[in-house]
């Protein structure tokens, strides 16, 4: 979000931030300490490699281009996924009377010239399966995505190598071996694919061979998979049948129990709490890389999240911010890419949503107020191009994140992280759609050393609850079904990103000092900027 520069006399190098918030006396203080001069490593490029989306026909449309255009200016995201690609709303093929295949790509390269200006490349699902190329008639969604195996696996080829030789006629071979090419979506999950996962493994080999035979670069891989169960297999048959493959790519979300009435639709999830959830299964899904036969695959995360349901409100609170930071740091050590589903509530799996905040999986709503979700990307957005070496006495940790960008600036990013989950007797469509305030947690006392001596621009920002807290202001306004605009200008003021502290100081022995006082789940990020 666009800042304007407020000008402070300098100030001494032992800082006590002034806040509304109220900090405990009786909590210990948390201690970060960092050595900006000390330089650890590159910074992970995993939390920002890709973002999710509902589906290729929604992103025709002009609000979801806007949105995404917004995502890019204040986050900037390098890859996008989303279903639906050879849906029949994309237009894509169809047979003439003698049964021979007729292509058309109009609407898809709308859509990719619209991402590609947007700065954004497509990590390429291939699904599902156009209705005149499909086996039998069994959809998911309100969209109607066609989960059948193909029924002629020879024109599922040739549909594929037409689409890449297009692209490569469009965009240039140079461009597309740049791209991710995923085959299919959740294959495990009868709800996505109704054939078996002999069936998949075939529908994966002809299509990543037909891929390589238009494109050698380009890189191919699968399973997509929903559970951890179809990973071990898939590289064992990758292996043994010497077929293309470049990446592995699952998904995983936060989400102990769970389940949908079948008769209503109604949907009932149970959000995971413990400090291994997300973590524990990226780590094995690298294991497993390393382990076998193809060990120098890259391990791309296509899905993640804290629920699988877009009809889940724990997606509208502030606690997303901190669990986001949380799940990222830990895990990004064992992946190439933790794509976040999805960028926008623009999303229409069960069909038009009806309120302006219904549990939907976007960093934005419907309206492009920004979730507190939004603001944990920003601020990854904003962190520097090296880590520093850093110490957290958090318990659980590390909760912070200090970089620098050269010599000139440093950026803090901390946290507390406090899961809370339903309460015996209730899930998350109960408990999380209400109000629920937070408590006092340990106060940062952030040192960083080794500064160079001078003047800086101090900016410290923060989200948590009911700052930068749509969801939460909703409420405040009686959840009304339908938002004016008038409540849109305000729920957006309440949620600009502005800095809550800025100002110019002085170092002059190379040491900052400051006190932060925390609550429970807030994120607070500190830049200093050299002047």
């Amino acid at each position: 979000m666009a800042q304007s520069l407020m000008v402070f006399p300098a100030a001494l190098l032992a800082l006590t931030t002034v806040c509304s918030r109220s900090a405990a006396a009786d909590l210990p203080p948390r201690q970060i300490t960092a050595n900006v001069a000390q330089v650890v490593g590159a910074h992970s490029q995993a939390p920002l490699m890709c973002v999710g989306a509902g589906r290729a026909n929604e992103g025709l449309r002009a609000d979801w281009q806007k949105q995404l255009a917004l995502v890019q200016r204040e986050i900037g995201f390098r890859y996008i996924r989303f279903h639906g690609l050879l849906n029949d709303d994309m237009g894509v093929y169809k047979e003439d009377s003698a049964g021979h295949p007729r292509y058309n790509f109009q609407y898809i390269d709308s859509l990719y010239d619209a991402l590609l200006a947007l700065h954004i490349r497509p990590l390429v699902e291939l699904s599902f399966v156009p209705t005149a190329l499909a086996s039998g008639s069994k959809t998911v969604f309100w969209w109607k995505g066609n989960i059948t195996p193909p029924k002629d696996m020879q024109k599922w080829q040739g549909l594929i190598r037409a689409l890449l030789l297009h692209w490569k006629q469009r965009y240039g071979e140079k461009e597309i071996s740049q791209w991710y090419f995923e085959v299919w979506n959740e294959p495990d999950l009868k709800i996505f694919f109704s054939g078996s996962r002999a069936q998949y493994f075939q529908l994966y080999a002809a299509t990543a061979t037909a891929i390589r035979s238009v494109c050698p670069q380009c890189r191919v891989g699968g399973p997509a998979s929903a559970t951890a169960a179809t990973e071990k297999p898939f590289l064992q048959y990758v292996a043994s049948h010497h077929l293309p493959v470049d990446f592995i790519s699952t998904h995983v979300y936060a989400t102990k129990s769970g389940f949908v009435d079948p008769a209503t639709g109604a949907v009932s999830t149970i959000f995971d709490t413990s400090p291994e959830s997300i973590i524990s299964r990226m780590r094995t899904s690298r294991e497993e890389i390393v382990n076998s036969p193809l060990p120098h695959l890259q391990l791309h995360y296509t899905e993640w999240g804290s629920s699988w349901t877009s009809a889940d409100p724990l997606h509208d609170q502030y606690l997303q911010a901190s669990f986001i930071l949380d799940k990222v740091r830990k895990a990004s050590p064992f992946v190439d890419s933790m794509s976040w589903w999805t960028f926008t509530d623009i999303f229409e799996e069960r069909g038009p949503r009806f309120t302006p905040f219904y549990g939907g999986f976007g960093l934005l709503n419907y309206e492009s107020i920004p979730k507190p979700s939004f603001f944990a990307y920003e601020f990854l957005s904003r962190l520097g191009k090296s880590d520093v070496a850093t110490t957290d006495t958090a318990p659980g940790g590390p909760h912070a994140w200090i970089t620098r960008t050269g010599e000139r600036q440093v950026q803090a990013l901390f946290w507390d992280y406090s899961p809370i989950g339903p309460p015996p007797g209730q899930d998350d469509q109960s408990f999380f759609k209400k109000e629920i305030p937070t408590s006092p947690a340990s106060p940062v006392e952030l040192t960083l050393t080794h500064l160079h001596p001078g003047r800086y621009r101090l900016q410290v920002y923060r989200v948590g609850y009911e700052e930068n807290d749509a969801y939460t202001a909703y409420l405040h306004l009686g959840a009304p079904s339908q938002l004016t605009r008038q409540q849109v200008a305000a729920l957006q003021r309440d949620a600009s990103g502005a800095p809550v502290e800025e100002r110019r100081i002085t170092i002059h022995h190379g040491t900052l000092r400051q006190t932060f006082p925390m609550r429970k789940n807030d994120v607070c990020l500190v830049t200093l900027t050299r002047m």
